[in-house]
């Protein structure tokens, strides 16, 4: 690719960002695709990962790996520290005082854990966004069985027993499921002081119902199916406090704990506000009808950085809307360096799964709605397909049959931080 060429810089190598990376693969401009880390990681898996079902390799890949066939995109290992919008260049941190000037930007840095003004939970209650998030989980969740052994306490042995987890969205509801098989399945019969099958795994969601973005009749399917594996579901439980001892509920009662798994809400990335342009509460980016920002036609926001709305409520921030708007924003890159008018967004809203355990989950499909061993099925091939890469996706398929056949999982590993 020839030096001149229009230089179109994409920040972020999630989902966004690498499907508009791709979209422009035959496209006559320079790409350059900037990420603080080296790998893309298929996030819907992490819980996997937090629960020892499958080891990080198994679930990302090297970006330099994915895109290596693309002949006019580079990698650049760096953090983006600002956004000059009116020089059209990027602030990177290190060194300090480089740049990186663009012709067009695709930002689709993702999104973060929120405290709700209440960062100093963070230590107590780690979220689930990255590989050393999914690491330090599973540290903790190990940890906490391994203390309960040598504990000589009751008391303090139940509070290393008892596992909070926060929020009862698809992160919430995946991660109680599969903690509680962990506990009941997995551990048997390897601990001679304690029982591991009476851990208690409590979820606590402020909302009425589980899955609040589901419909009321899959939010009863995903609660009956949680407590058939053992979930202590608490409904309309607003966290108010949290620290390593505890958790406390608006009222008043405490839930004696030493491991609080947090799911409970969701930040974009600062990157966000660093482009000088309104965004909503929870710092996404209030993007036109083409996903560009206001007064800046060269920029557009992808993924979950971008607030959305279409029919009168906002795009969802899951992986299929991320790589819709990755490959909407390269092409109305495209039309724009050519000098045509971009066309509106349009999200194609492919359904909605959650899985909750062995043979239970839960799917809706718009007209067609699943739930237990069929939508557990079609949870299973679906993300087995979208995972990067054949080696991934033979890893896991063989994982997970060992893992159905003898409940076994076999990253439980405890490593330092």
């Amino acid at each position: 690719m020839q030096r001149n060429s229009p230089h179109v810089v994409i920040v972020g190598g999630g989902f966004a960002g690498l499907a508009a990376a791709r979209a422009l693969r035959k496209a006559p401009v320079r790409v350059t695709l900037v990420d603080r880390r080296n790998h893309h990681v298929f996030q819907p898996l992490l819980y996997q990962v937090a629960t020892a079902g499958l080891s990080a390799p198994d679930i990302a890949a090297p970006i330099r790996h994915i895109l290596r066939g693309q002949a006019n995109t580079a990698v650049l290992l760096a953090e983006v520290a600002g956004v000059d919008t009116a020089g059209r260049r990027l602030l990177l941190g290190e060194p300090a005082g480089s740049t990186l000037a663009y012709d067009a930007l695709i930002v689709a840095s993702g999104a973060t854990h929120s405290y709700f003004g209440r960062d100093d939970w963070a230590p107590f209650a780690p979220g689930l966004k990255t590989l050393e998030d999914a690491l330090e989980i599973r540290r903790r969740l190990l940890l906490a069985f391994e203390r309960a052994e040598s504990e000589p306490d009751e008391a303090t042995r139940q509070a290393w027993l008892t596992f909070a987890v926060v929020g009862a969205g698809a992160t919430g509801v995946e991660l109680a499921g599969t903690l509680a098989e962990l506990a009941r399945h997995t551990l048997r019969r390897e601990f001679r002081h304690i029982d591991p099958a009476r851990a208690r795994v409590v979820l606590l969601e402020a909302a009425p119902r589980v899955l609040p973005p589901y419909p009321e009749s899959l939010s009863a399917h995903a609660r009956r199916q949680l407590t058939a594996l053992g979930v202590e579901v608490s409904t309309g439980a607003k966290v108010t406090h949290v620290d390593a001892e505890k958790v406390v509920l608006e009222g008043g009662a405490e839930l004696r704990t030493r491991t609080v798994l947090w799911g409970a809400g969701v930040a974009a990335s600062p990157l966000g506000r660093a482009l000088g342009v309104p965004t909503d509460r929870a710092g996404r980016v209030q993007v036109a009808a083409d996903l560009s920002i206001p007064g800046h036609p060269e920029v557009f926001v992808a993924g979950d950085l971008a607030r959305f709305e279409q029919d009168g409520a906002p795009v969802p921030g899951v992986a299929p809307a991320a790589n819709q708007m990755g490959a909407a924003a390269a092409r109305n890159v495209r039309l724009l360096l050519e000098g045509r008018p971009t066309t509106p967004f349009r999200y194609r809203d492919k359904g909605s799964l959650a899985t909750i355990g062995r043979k239970a989950a839960v799917a809706d499909f718009g007209r067609f709605k699943l739930w237990g061993l069929p939508a557990w099925l079609a949870w299973l091939f679906i993300h087995v397909f979208f995972l990067i890469g054949f080696r991934n996706r033979a890893v896991v398929m063989m994982d997970w049959a060992l893992s159905y056949l003898t409940y076994q999982r076999h990253a439980r590993l405890i490593l330092d931080r």
